[in-house]
């Protein structure tokens, strides 16, 4: 079953219209500080949702409603399940990030979509802003990366390939437009590190929008960092059909000032 999608009111939350496939809300949720949530696809294995930026996917010691706490109740209430509802995380999005997750609603699912992402098989492809220029029109991100847990921040230990402590990074990066000193990047990362592509983007010179824990100068005015999570595609974990979904970034924010086509859910 394929969702449309739904388009987002510019009022704060308290409740979150839930669309069907002719743009009609047919529920209200409680979602407490998130706002619209976008229902991209769902099947009987599937839920594919667009996350606003500042939500957290899983729970957090915020205590703020999570993106995984609004799809099992999404589920419990459409899908009239009683009793607790199961909803598996493939991936996740750092909070002040915005765009597509997966979640599955089998183990099955969730247990050969996990090894899709392990194999490199789920291709994710975002969109960054930075006030730097990049120093070329393309080019590839390879670095050593290591996670400070206590201070939840990622240091690059080496550049390229080597016997350094830590994990390989590498990303696939191209300059989409340039336009009022905003610089429109797209990424394709081929690992999945903690904070990959913001200390990737930082260590080239272009700090991603409002991200001042890697190196921006100012934040952005709703906490949100300049990353999208524009494009997903993988197999389907049961039919083995190839999905390609996407979904633009806010209509909000210096993204508005970007004309690309991709900005507009149309990928070329």
């Amino acid at each position: 079953m394929q969702k449309s999608k739904g388009k987002a009111s510019a009022d704060a939350a308290p409740s979150i219209p839930i669309y069907d496939a002719k743009n009609t809300a047919i529920q209200d949720l409680n979602p407490g500080r998130l706002e619209h949530v976008q229902v991209l696809y769902e099947d009987n294995h599937l839920l594919v949702l667009s996350k606003p930026a500042c939500v957290p996917t899983v729970p957090d010691s915020s205590k703020d409603m999570s993106l995984l706490d609004w799809g099992r109740i999404y589920l419990k209430k459409t899908r009239n399940k009683p009793g607790n509802v199961f909803l598996g995380v493939v991936h996740r999005l750092d909070r002040p990030v915005s765009g597509i997750v997966c979640l599955a609603v089998t183990s099955k699912a969730a247990s050969r979509l996990s090894e899709n992402l392990r194999t490199h098989r789920m291709s994710k492809t975002y969109l960054a802003l930075t006030e730097n220029r990049p120093p070329s029109e393309h080019g590839v991100l390879e670095h050593i990366l290591k996670k400070n847990n206590a201070k939840n921040v990622v240091k690059i230990i080496s550049p390229g390939l080597t016997k350094a402590p830590g994990k390989l990074a590498r990303t696939v990066w191209k300059l989409l437009e340039a336009k009022e000193d905003i610089y429109l990047l797209e990424l394709k990362p081929e690992t999945g590190r903690p904070h990959q592509l913001r200390v990737q983007c930082a260590a080239m010179g272009c700090p991603l929008m409002g991200d001042v824990k890697y190196g921006a100068k100012t934040p952005l005015p709703d906490a949100s960092i300049g990353l999208h999570a524009h494009k997903l595609e993988f197999l389907h974990p049961v039919r083995k059909e190839r999905l390609s979904l996407s979904t633009p970034p806010p209509d909000s924010g210096p993204w508005k000032k970007l004309s690309h086509i991709q900005l507009r859910g149309t990928v070329p």
